[in-house]
């Protein structure tokens, strides 16, 4: 690739389709086949040959400092700016354009798992002369996005709203290529949107935004089911990292966890460090936090368990999030997308099916 390339990557958000689990920490720096969500992206963006990267943070924005620190045990030199208002996804962009060094800069949204082929996105910006490039993937079912239609030779021709019926199962996948001088030309002073904003008024002015399209590893971790779907990728080396290059399998163990010999760890589970897991629990596709006590017999499918919590003996759970240091009894049910707030505490042979805290 050609000149120099900087990244930014939008952090800010507070991850609110993801508490309880979000109360504690950012959506990006939850956990994720065991290292923050964000360390996978870190990896690849650095082995793309890319060294600066500026987070655009806003929500616990001291986390990912304490964490990540000026970026050198990644090899990277990391930049943070605070967002002290919200101010979209354009206005996030905008907002850290003075730190912004190189004429090309790489453009995530932090919650974003995928496998893009970063080093052939820039070669295809740089071929087709864009101001601006879009990495789109494409979806069975596009009515639950904005479609993102484009022509011949790949230009993108419209940005479209959820539609029942839309035209192209293209989507955003929320990776772009900007040219420095249209984020120099995102207002700073009130809060903007690329996707309803920015990219429309450059099609209209008969600016080039391209489309780079592939079939790579996609999932948007917004959701509970896509978190535990997303991390159990990970471990088994569906979706890529760098990070966990040769460690993938059936299940990741941390270093501290505890598990019987009997237990069964499959589906991609992590289990996080100090972990204890009783005689003959099954864990199955699921990501349990650091200090997780799993009693025996528990069945753990599809789930979240968080720091410290307690599930008792022959306990099930299927497609639920556990907050941090909740106390489950023996002979629990949680079933159907339940959540459980940090530090509650419920009785032996509860049941409950309902998707409420």
């Amino acid at each position: 690739m050609s000149g120099g390339v900087d990244a930014i990557v939008l952090v800010g958000g507070q991850g609110t389709r993801l508490r309880p689990l979000t109360l504690s920490a950012p959506k990006p720096m939850l956990p994720t086949a065991g290292v923050p969500l964000l360390t996978h992206l870190l990896s690849r963006i650095k082995a793309a040959g890319v060294d600066h990267v500026i987070l655009g943070t806003s929500y616990q924005a001291s986390v990912f400092s304490d964490y990540f620190g000026d970026g050198a045990d990644l090899g990277l030199a990391l930049d943070y700016v605070v967002e002290d208002e919200p101010l979209g996804t354009g206005g996030a962009i905008g907002n850290v354009r003075h730190l912004v060094r190189a004429d090309r800069v790489l453009v995530f949204n932090g919650d974003v798992l995928s496998g893009c082929d970063l080093p052939a996105l820039l070669e295809h910006h740089d071929r087709s002369g864009a101001v601006v490039t879009l990495h789109l993937t494409e979806v069975p079912d596009a009515r639950a996005f904005g479609c993102v239609p484009t022509d011949d030779a790949s230009r993108v021709t419209a940005f479209l709203e959820k539609d029942p019926n839309p035209i192209t199962n293209q989507i955003n996948a929320g990776t772009y290529v900007f040219q420095r001088q249209v984020i120099e030309s995102i207002p700073v002073d009130r809060p903007v949107s690329v996707e309803r904003e920015t990219f429309p008024q450059l099609l209209e002015s008969g600016a080039h935004v391209n489309a780079f399209v592939d079939a790579s590893y996609w999932r948007d971790l917004g959701k509970p089911s896509d978190f535990v779907a997303g991390s159990a990728d990970l471990v088994r080396g569906i979706a890529p990292s760098q990070v966990l290059a040769g460690r993938t399998g059936s299940h990741l163990i941390l270093d501290g966890a505890s598990v019987a010999a009997d237990a069964v760890i499959t589906g991609g589970a992590t289990i996080g460090a100090g972990c204890v897991i009783g005689a003959g629990a099954v864990v199955d596709g699921s990501v349990l936090f650091d200090g997780a006590w799993i009693g025996a017999g528990a069945v753990i499918s599809d789930s979240v368990i968080g720091r410290d919590a307690r599930v008792g003996e022959r306990t099930v759970l299927r497609d639920v999030v556990i907050g941090d240091r909740v106390r489950l009894g023996a002979h629990v049910e949680l079933t159907s997308g339940a959540r459980v707030w940090p530090d509650v505490v419920l009785a032996d042979n509860s049941v409950r099916f309902s998707s409420d805290g």
